[in-house]
C-alpha cells in the first residue's frame, strides 16, 4: 500500500469546452455523432479534427455542407512558458472560418483565445479553455446550446448607464428627460 506522501499528485488537465449551435439542429442530425456532456481525453500529440469525414475526423458533423475536414485544433505549450494553448487551423478550401472577428482562409491558423466564438456557415461554437497543467493529455467537453450563441452572447452584454449603476430601483432610468419651467 502506498502512503499518502508517496502517492502521485493528480494533475489538472486542460479542458476545452465547446458549445455548438446550428439553426436546423432540431430538424436534422448534424450533431448525432458528437458525444455531448462527456469529457473526452485526447493525447497531447494528437490533432483534434472536426468535419464530416469519419475516417479522418474524430468529431464528425453529419452535414454535406461541412468540409471533409473543417478545422483542426492543436494543443501546445508556449515557448519558455508553462502556459498551454490551442491553435486553430481552417482546413476547408470552400468555407472561411471566423474566430471572433478574425477571418481564416484555407490553411490559415491562429492561437485560440481563452474564450471565443468560432463560426462557419450556419454553425456557431463557443470555445472556452479551462487551464490545466498536464503535458500528456487535454480534454474536450462538448455541449449543445438551444439558442444561438451569438444572440446569447450579445444579450449578456447589457448596457451600463452613465451613472455606472444598473438597477431597477432607479425609476428615471429609461425615461426621456422632461423640461421643467423655472417658475413651477
Amino acid at each position: 500500500m502506498i502512503s499518502f506522501e508517496e502517492a502521485d499528485t493528480e494533475e489538472k488537465i486542460t479542458c476545452l469546452h465547446m458549445t455548438f449551435y446550428h439553426p436546423s439542429q432540431k430538424d436534422q442530425t448534424m450533431f448525432s455523432c458528437l458525444n455531448f456532456c462527456r469529457r473526452e481525453q485526447v493525447r497531447a500529440d494528437e490533432v483534434a479534427k472536426f468535419g464530416r469525414d469519419s475516417n479522418v475526423c474524430h468529431y464528425n458533423l453529419m452535414d454535406t455542407r461541412v468540409s471533409r475536414i473543417q478545422f483542426s485544433l492543436q494543443f501546445y505549450r508556449k515557448l519558455n512558458s508553462s502556459e498551454f494553448c490551442f491553435e486553430i487551423k481552417n482546413m476547408s478550401k470552400k468555407t472561411k472560418l471566423m474566430v471572433d472577428h478574425t477571418e481564416l482562409g484555407y490553411l490559415n491558423k491562429i492561437d485560440l483565445p481563452w474564450k471565443c466564438i468560432i463560426c462557419f456557415g450556419d454553425y456557431q461554437i463557443l470555445a472556452e479553455t479551462q487551464e490545466g497543467a498536464s503535458v500528456d493529455y487535454f480534454e474536450i467537453y462538448l455541449h449543445l446550446s438551444e439558442v444561438p450563441i451569438l444572440q446569447e452572447c450579445l444579450s449578456s452584454l447589457q448596457p451600463v448607464p452613465e451613472t455606472g449603476i444598473s438597477s431597477p430601483f432607479f425609476p428615471s432610468q429609461g425615461k426621456s428627460p422632461t423640461e421643467i419651467d423655472e417658475n413651477e
